[in-house]
């Protein structure tokens, strides 16, 4: 690593290994504040000792290690306190940790609870973190934190909610399993489907929050993507008959196919290097997604059960099927929308849909169906709204819309395209880095 490496390299390993690192530490620990807080000092650890030798070869390996030892000493100290529960703890670290071969000292328990359904830690993790007894915004929110490692800031920004709001949540839900003493298993097979709504939830989330992260300099989190990916094969192998499942899986790999057509790095210094879907070169869309993608949803229609992941699928399969933007079947598309916000109402869906009716109607149709939505603290909002307006020769209202899109867009790669649209307006220069 060159001298300036080090903490991106290491920024890189906790995006992609925090999840997994408190998984494992969870369930050798049985304490979620224990284990991310072992995890947090393992990656301070590696901040300290890295940048002088190098990564270690199993980067990973190292930092699960050391969390683990972080863990014990911890509650060596926390002995004196409170010796019998520190020493069971102890005990129950010391009969998990041995036998793994890819995590020295954090193995697996062999125990009955490696015979349940699910068997991988993650999967068991957001299971666990998805009780009944934590309200679901709690239950999303916690688990966003713990899988995928994201700031509150960025999670409360998935949630189009104030940080301060998130942070409480978050506290509130960590608490709550703490002071109710909500085990930490894998739910039965029976238990299974019940929890599976706030699980797909969680999954989603990881996956828009690779596709288009809340913050940061890129425009894309590939790591976030292919874990959601994974994930949702995994729960559509645990549950082949959950359509939704199967909806989910098919609507990430849907989109995830246009990911290579999405972005254009010799554009990023102008615009961002966000190519829309309609400017999209759809010779770079991964056809071997697409088929699998589209495969899926014509599972799914044959089951006739259509909720909002099978819906959400279909229309990506509609894009999908087009040759180009022109030949989009925009009716299709728009009838897909109204059984959406038929079977999940809410005000995304609706200005997702509002896209469809300015393509079949026009902008000064999709402008109405903006009104009374409630989304004046998403950035998306304001740019659709501001293109819809750029087409109707409103520049000036415009050039407001986007500079409402620009204080509120996360990551750099949006604000660049957003200032880039602001600047063809040719009224004023942006102001969100000012």
């Amino acid at each position: 690593m060159s001298q300036d490496e080090p903490g991106a390299e290491i920024a890189r390993i906790f995006r992609q290994e925090y999840g997994r690192a408190v998984a494992v530490l969870t369930r050798a620990f049985g304490s979620i504040d224990l284990a991310e807080e072992a995890v947090q000092d393992a990656f301070t650890a590696a901040l300290e000792h890295w940048p002088a030798g190098g990564p270690p070869a199993s980067p990973a390996g190292w930092i699960i290690t050391t969390a683990r030892n972080r863990a014990i000493d911890r509650l060596r100290r926390e002995a004196s306190r409170d010796d019998r529960q520190a020493r069971a703890a102890l005990l129950q670290a010391a009969r998990t940790g041995p036998s793994n071969a890819a995590f020295p000292g954090i193995g697996t328990s062999g125990s009955e609870a490696e015979e349940e359904a699910v068997s991988d830690d993650r999967l068991r993790l957001i299971f666990t973190c998805c009780h009944p007894a934590l309200n679901k915004a709690a239950r999303v929110a916690l688990t966003l934190r713990l899988l995928g490692g994201l700031g509150t800031a960025e999670i409360a920004r998935a949630f189009l909610v104030p940080e301060a709001t998130m942070a409480q949540r978050l506290v509130r839900a960590k608490a709550k399993i703490r002071n109710a003493n909500i085990p930490y298993r894998v739910p039965q097979g029976a238990e299974l489907p019940g929890r599976l709504r706030s699980v797909l939830a969680v999954v989603y989330l990881f996956f828009n929050e690779g596709y288009s992260p809340s913050s940061g300099p890129g425009p894309v989190r590939p790591d976030l993507c292919a874990e959601a990916v994974r994930l949702g094969r995994l729960l559509a192998s645990l549950m082949p008959d959950e359509a939704e499942a199967k909806g989910l899986l098919a609507l990430m790999l849907l989109s995830e196919s246009r990911r290579g057509a999405r972005l254009d790095p010799d554009r990023r210094d102008d615009d961002g290097g966000l190519v829309l879907l309609a400017d999209q070169d759809r010779r770079l869309w991964n056809r071997q997604l697409i088929a699998e993608g589209q495969e899926l949803v014509r599972q799914c229609l044959r089951r006739n059960q259509p909720g909002p992941y099978q819906l959400q699928a279909a229309i990506n399969a509609v894009h999908s099927d087009a040759p180009d933007a022109a030949s989009t079947d925009w009716g299709q598309i728009l009838s897909l929308y109204d059984q959406l916000l038929a079977v999940a109402p809410g005000p995304v869906p609706a200005l997702n849909r509002a896209v469809a009716v300015a393509e079949l109607y026009g902008p000064h149709e999709a402008l109405l169906q903006l009104e009374g939505l409630g989304l004046d603290n998403f950035y998306l909002f304001h740019a659709v709204r501001a293109d819809f307006l750029r087409r109707l020769n409103r520049f000036g209202d415009a050039a407001a819309a986007y500079r409402s899109a620009l204080q509120l867009a996360g990551n750099d790669a949006d604000k660049t395209f957003l200032a880039a649209r602001l600047r063809g307006l040719g009224i004023s220069q942006p102001r969100w880095n000012e």
